[in-house]
């Protein structure tokens, strides 16, 4: 009996499970996926929640619901992998032998490793929203919030969702613009990047929709330290950002278990050949989702669109075939706007987002880097997708490698 464990049951590692599960002979394989608690959360919806879109209640379900049958999932805090043995130690000690690992424990924010960030402020005038309890807790404090000086804030790249800091300072905008406080509000932007976005053409619009609705941008910000009391941002080259409220975004890094085992980088990120995931260094582990580090956005289509690949390549692989489905770095993510209106953008490797129409050219109905109601309700709809289609590993209409057919190149 061949025995697959799948650490993490998150996006990646819940589709990789269904769709492993259909192609692996049951009766020659044992799949186990571990994980540290029973709730999945759709983690886009979190956007939501510090304006009252969302609730929490409307984004976690128990994850036992989305595992399929023939799986067992085993829950527990992982300690370390021993790779060399081919196991899996847990906390409590037990033991979880493989001959195939497959890693898919995400990334998840760090406030911890910028110094000053998690004293005195933590959770009254510092906030984030990448987690349940930080985007519950900013929810708490806008309700209420009388206005000032909001810094919108990234530590440094990559991170998971990477518009997802833009989209929360275009809702915010809509938000105070609709409570009748904008004019109470000064908003920055505050980046590490050159401008607005990762890609050019990308931040050229992008940075133009944070001119339109009066953000400034503050750019090529390399954060040295928070200073809690003076409320005050500090960069390595000594600028200051003064805040009544941060909105930031810590540092993103891999699971801790993955630098105790060895597997990591500095960033505890699987290091992998970026077409086929598998590990560089062990010939029988690999990286799926946010946990590998792939030079692409880590985002819910990546997870979808690189283990769609990634099925038929560990089929291959485990029964000693070449893999030959190579992931293209493909990405496409909704950006909501505000008032109803979203944009979309599709990119890989090579590529970087262009306008036109997605999926089909001439058609859409969704539009690329342009606004429109249909880029918002595509998002919108993106949640009952996520729950009945992506984790359960059901076919999409939607190709894996990324197409330029509608894509309007020359015109951005």
């Amino acid at each position: 009996m061949n025995r697959l464990l799948i650490l993490g049951g998150g996006t990646s590692g819940t589709i990789a499970a269904n769709r492993l599960r259909r192609r692996l002979d049951p009766g020659s394989w044992a799949i186990t996926v571990v994980d540290e608690t029973d709730t999945h959360l759709y983690q886009p919806g979190q956007l939501f929640i510090p304006f009252g879109i969302y609730r929490p209640r409307d984004i976690v379900k128990p994850r036992r619901r989305y595992i399929p049958p023939g799986v067992d999932l085993v829950l527990g805090e992982i300690d370390h992998v021993d790779a060399d043995a081919g196991k899996v130690v847990l906390r409590d000690a037990s033991e979880l032998p493989y001959d195939y690992l497959i890693v898919a424990t995400g990334t998840a924010p760090r406030p911890d490793q910028t110094p000053g960030m998690t004293d005195g402020a933590w959770r009254t005038s510092v906030h984030e929203f990448y987690t349940l309890e930080g985007a519950s807790a900013l929810a708490d404090k806008l309700a209420d919030w009388e206005g000032g000086r909001m810094v919108v804030q990234i530590v440094d790249m990559p991170i998971k969702c990477p518009v997802a800091p833009l989209e929360f300072t275009f809702l915010a905008d809509a938000f105070f613009t609709e409570r009748g406080m904008r004019d109470r509000v000064e908003m920055v932007f505050v980046t590490p990047l050159e401008g607005a976005f990762t890609k050019p053409i990308a931040s050229k619009h992008l940075g133009a929709m944070l001119e339109e609705r009066k953000v400034a941008l503050e750019s090529d910000f390399v954060i040295e330290r928070v200073d809690p009391d003076a409320r005050t941002l500090v960069s390595f080259d000594e600028r200051e950002v003064p805040f009544d409220l941060l909105v930031t975004i810590p540092l993103n890094m891999g699971a801790e278990y993955l630098k105790r085992s060895g597997l990591g980088d500095e960033l505890n990120y699987v290091p992998v050949d970026r077409q086929t995931l598998l590990s560089k260094a062990h010939d029988n582990v690999f990286a799926i989702g946010d946990a590998s580090d792939i030079p692409t956005s880590k985002a819910g289509s990546v997870a979808h669109f690189s283990t769609e690949l990634f099925e038929d390549n560990f089929v291959n692989h485990v029964q000693g075939r070449p893999m030959t489905r190579f992931f293209d770095g493909h990405a496409n993510c909704f950006i909501e706007s505000g008032n109803g209106k979203g944009l979309l953008i599709d990119f890989n490797y090579e590529t970087e987002p262009l306008p036109g129409k997605y999926p089909l050219p001439g058609l859409g109905p969704f539009t690329l880097l342009r606004e429109s109601e249909a880029n918002h309700w595509g998002k919108m709809m993106f949640r009952w997708v996520y729950w009945n289609l992506l984790l359960p590993g059901k076919e999409m209409p939607l190709e894996p490698l990324m197409s330029m057919a509608g894509k309007e190149v020359g015109e951005a």
